[in-house]
């Protein structure tokens, strides 16, 4: 990731970073520091917000620099100057590369208080460690843990952290955003979508037990998609002349954050759960999102006829199926040949839990997850 950043640095007026709290975007940017002349201003902290009194000056003064601005999200006002900043570094020929913005939201949310840096950056996600980095030896503690650095690397005192940063969020920075919403109110809505982690959102069904209508439910699940802290599956929308599923799959993206939720603290009690199936479903799926090529497009596939794959890549125009299997000897269920045949794609995967890759009928990869991520990458 740090040779990419410093490529898009080269490339951009300005980078933003985006990435949940304590998925390492700080880190990331001190290791960059070190390649460049460069000034850090935290926005967290009042002595760097006083920094700011006069932006424009400040980043006048110190327009030879990079300038790593963190949390950039609390001062949306910075959006503006920052703009007028990079239209005078263009109009004089200045170097690329002034600014590097770190957020802790999605592009959507940050955009919605940035129109003004529409064309002027680049955005980048940050994911949390994904199998790539961590090793395959450490597939499991990986799958357990989940991938934030500190929750991986502290396995004794993994689950407090866990349930520490969830506390947090909910107290501190979710209100951040300016979402009014009690944090017990939406640690029960949390909690609700770990235990529909994997399945079709039913807003009426969660707001049901909410005691709020499905069109609150469905603001919540916005607000925890914004700050990637949820994924939104959406369903393949192509005419294919069949009644497809047209509902989104929701997932809570870290699976130790998802673990953490339903109180989930070892190897054993994870395998025992009735959610070992689904969360290693959204385990697979998030490794994968994060080793695809830029401009992949990203699904799942379901006909009421019973036709579906649990994850359809679109890359360059061609199709990738893919099916997750918790079980070390998976059979291939009629639906997924059925929603081959409707889509024909160029390649067909079942992704499981074990190291021996070997081929089926209908040219079907049985494949380790590795082995599919160095696939993708290549």
């Amino acid at each position: 990731m740090l040779r990419k950043l410093i490529k898009t640095l080269s490339e951009n007026e300005a980078t933003v970073l985006l990435g949940p709290r304590q998925v390492g975007k700080t880190t990331l940017a001190h290791e960059l520091a070190n390649h460049f002349a460069s000034i850090y201003l935290d926005l967290e902290a009042p002595s760097d917000q006083a920094k700011l009194g006069d932006p424009e000056f400040y980043f006048s003064q110190n327009q030879n620099k990079l300038i790593i601005i963190d949390e950039v999200q609390r001062k949306p006002e910075l959006f503006a100057v920052i703009r007028g900043q990079i239209d005078r570094n263009r109009r004089s020929s200045r170097r690329l590369g002034q600014f590097l913005l770190l957020g802790s939201a999605s592009r959507k949310l940050l955009q919605q208080s940035s129109e003004s840096l529409a064309g002027r950056v680049s955005y980048q996600e940050l994911f949390p460690l994904m199998l790539e980095e961590a090793g395959n030896k450490k597939l499991i503690d990986l799958w357990l843990r989940g991938g934030f650095p500190i929750a991986f690397l502290h396995g004794d005192t993994s689950i407090e952290w866990r349930l520490n940063f969830i506390r947090t969020y909910l107290e501190r920075d979710i209100p951040a955003f300016g979402i009014r919403t009690p944090a017990e109110t939406l640690r029960r809505f949390w909690t609700m979508v770990a235990h529909n982690h994997s399945q079709l959102f039913n807003a009426s069904q969660i707001g049901g037990s909410l005691g709020v209508k499905g069109q609150v439910v469905s603001h919540y699940l916005d607000a925890f998609v914004d700050l990637m802290l949820v994924r939104r599956l959406q369903p393949w929308h192509s005419n294919v002349g069949k009644r497809l599923i047209k509902t989104p799959k929701i997932y809570i993206r870290d699976s130790g954050i998802l673990h953490a939720l339903l109180g989930i603290a070892t190897i054993d009690s994870l395998l025992g759960h009735p959610i070992a199936g689904s969360s290693w479903e959204g385990f697979v799926i998030e490794n994968i999102i994060a080793a695809s090529p830029v401009g992949t497009q990203v699904y799942f596939y379901r006909t009421r006829a019973g036709a579906e794959i649990d994850l359809l890549l679109e890359i360059n125009q061609e199709l990738w199926a893919i099916e997750v299997k918790r079980n070390t000897a998976p059979n291939v269920e009629k639906g997924f040949y059925l929603a081959c045949k409707d889509l024909k794609p160029a390649q067909k995967w079942i992704v499981y839990p074990s190291e021996e890759q070997y081929s089926l009928r209908g040219d079907i990869q049985v494949s380790p997850l590795s082995k599919l991520l160095s696939r993708l990458r290549s």
